[in-house]
């Protein structure tokens, strides 16, 4: 697809696909053989492998909406109260048309065609839970620390790809889901082991969620401690005491074995976050000291209260990004650490290594090849890229971390050149836009210098918003990190027509929610994005002496619920959940 045609045939290409995918006559595509860079079109290397897991076998779309297998059917809800909850099927949410940015018109219902529709998901957040560079001893100043649910990371992660194999098309128009797009934090500590285990459930494969001794666990949750649920043992830890937690032989056993991921049956594209690029998520990259430690023999697991508190603090003020204080932290109470079975499975991942990885034939799944990375980003050791979300609407995945440090994140100047370069190729094509990243606009306001690009300026989310709304052509941003729902509209710039920040809610914490979006022409001079929220196919109700996959799965949301410390109020208000998003017409 040249980037040559004309705004008149790009209009042409909008409505003829659209009046195609509403009579059922084609599949809308997320691009699938094309990966975009700064040179144009690449054709990937040779269509997606024939696929023999029947978990992959997709539905055939139906000829109207559903909202069965979605949040406007039911959700897991929990009775109101003290203690620990269980979770049972309750009732859905409604959809929220909102008109910040354009005035809905009649009728548009019966008018509208559908134009895309693909999968959100954010944060999922692998976890190895035995690796020895986690700071779980900062749990009492930090419910983000350590949360019991995490041992099953990878089970919950295995129940949402289900889910999005079971979902018949787009709620609202029943056209087949072009592509899942994660919005970074795929994994949880920059380490290999998370790495293998995102790639695998996402592509299709066998994973086995434990480092260290295969025989058994070795982490915080049998370690003793009464800061940490010890879900096997009969001590009467702080969540048994004050919070109810279950006690549930053979969880660790469970957690840690080997379990099957049927791999998604559309193609998906893969954004970076920070807890991808950064050990710890926060700490910058390439000192040799976490390294060794990472892959060694000692893990600590408590820390005195009051030093606890001062490392946290630290955190939260910004400080530390180089891991001074925290390498510090770790050598002085080397003493204090126990010891652990060593496991290079647990060694830091580069940029580079986490190119390739993806672009690994055997990772390639449903596809497409690099899931958006080329061989180009793999020479110049970059993380953001274009593809086709479907003709006429072009997909801009984006890079916010920052390589200098810390969790919030920013654009180097390099990489905001080509996103504009990008936005202006898109307005002379007659092309609509819809921009991907991890961090929101609201925490872009790290502008550390990136160490591989001294002198380089840095630039913040404020920056990049008002950049999106002078640009006609843009849609939608949509992104994560907050681990909450929340929809902001942004109002366009000289003359633009504004844009949707979609910032959708973590696969890690309560609710555990992914999102489906859709795009549709009404006919009338305005264009809808449709927003519908999705659970994991794991079962509302749980079952403690259920410990299958499926069981896990299941209790892995419950839990989540139950965290102490845990934020309630990250599903978000109705306006941030089940929408309808109108916008004027290009």
């Amino acid at each position: 697809m040249p980037r040559t045609r004309s705004v008149i045939k790009a209009a042409a290409a909008l409505d003829r696909r659209a009046l195609l995918a509403a009579t059922g006559a084609v599949t809308l595509t997320a691009g699938v053989g094309y990966a975009l860079g700064p040179g144009g079109p690449r054709a990937a290397a040779g269509p997606a492998p024939a696929r023999s897991l029947a978990a992959r076998e997709a539905p055939a779309a139906p000829p109207t909406p559903y909202t069965r297998g979605t949040t406007l059917d039911t959700l897991a809800a929990a009775p109101a109260g003290s203690g620990y909850r269980r979770l049972g099927s309750g009732p859905g949410w409604p959809r929220v048309v909102r008109s910040d940015l354009a005035a809905p018109r009649s009728g548009r219902a019966a008018r509208r065609t559908a134009l895309a529709a693909f999968v959100q998901l954010t944060d999922l957040h692998m976890v190895d839970v035995q690796h020895p560079l986690r700071y779980e001893y900062l749990r009492a100043q930090t419910a983000s620390a350590w949360r019991p649910q995490e041992a099953l990371s990878v089970a919950g992660a295995v129940a949402l790809v289900e889910r999005v194999n079971t979902l018949r098309g787009g709620p609202v128009t029943g056209s087949p889901l072009g592509f899942a797009m994660t919005t970074g934090d795929n994994t949880d500590n920059n380490a290999r082991s998370e790495l293998d285990w995102f790639l695998t459930a996402m592509s299709g494969g066998r994973i086995t969620p434990g480092t260290g001794d295969p025989r058994h666990y070795e982490g915080v949750q049998n370690s003793g401690l009464p800061l940490y649920w010890q879900p096997d043992a009969a001590l009467r830890d702080t969540d048994k005491q004050r919070h109810g937690f279950p006690r549930i032989p053979g969880f660790l056993a469970a957690a840690t074995a080997e379990l099957r991921s049927p791999g998604l049956n559309v193609p998906w594209y893969s954004t970076v976050g920070n807890h991808d690029s950064l050990p710890g998520g926060c700490y910058a990259p390439g000192d040799s000291f976490f390294a060794e430690f990472a892959v060694g023999g000692r893990k600590l697991m408590e820390l005195p209260a009051a030093e606890a508190k001062a490392v946290w603090d630290n955190v939260e003020k910004g400080g530390d990004p180089r891991g001074t204080a925290f390498r510090q932290l770790l050598t002085a109470h080397a003493r204090a650490m126990r010891p652990v079975t060593p496991d290079e499975a647990r060694a830091p991942f580069t940029p580079a290594e986490y190119l390739a990885a993806h672009l690994d034939p055997a990772r390639t799944g449903p596809g497409p090849v690099g899931h958006g990375y080329t061989r180009e980003n793999l020479a110049a050791l970059t993380q953001y890229y274009t593809f086709r979300v479907c003709d006429g609407v072009l997909g801009v995945s984006l890079d916010t971390t920052d390589p200098g440090g810390h969790y919030e994140g920013s654009l180097g100047t390099g990489q905001l050149r080509w996103l504009t370069q990008q936005l202006q190729g898109a307005e002379a094509d007659g092309d609509h836009v819809i921009v991907f990243s991890h961090h929101t606009s609201k925490s872009m306001r790290n502008l550390r210098e990136d160490p591989h690009h001294p002198g380089e300026k840095r630039h913040g989310g404020k920056e990049l918003a008002a950049l999106l709304a002078r640009h006609r052509p843009v849609l939608a941003w949509v992104n994560g990190h907050h681990h909450k729902n929340v929809i902001t509209a942004h109002p366009g710039e000289h003359g633009a027509g504004g844009y949707w920040e979609i910032s959708t809610a973590s696969h890690v914490d309560f609710p555990q929610l992914a999102r489906v979006i859709e795009l549709t022409d009404n006919h009338d001079g305005t264009l809808s994005l449709f927003t519908t929220c999705v659970e994991s196919a794991a079962p509302h109700r749980t079952d403690f002496t259920d410990l299958s996959q499926t069981g896990l799965a299941a209790l892995y949301r419950e839990l989540s619920l139950n965290a102490p410390g845990a934020r309630q109020d990250l599903a978000g208000t109705p306006g941030d959940r089940n929408t309808e998003l109108v916008l004027r017409k290009r």
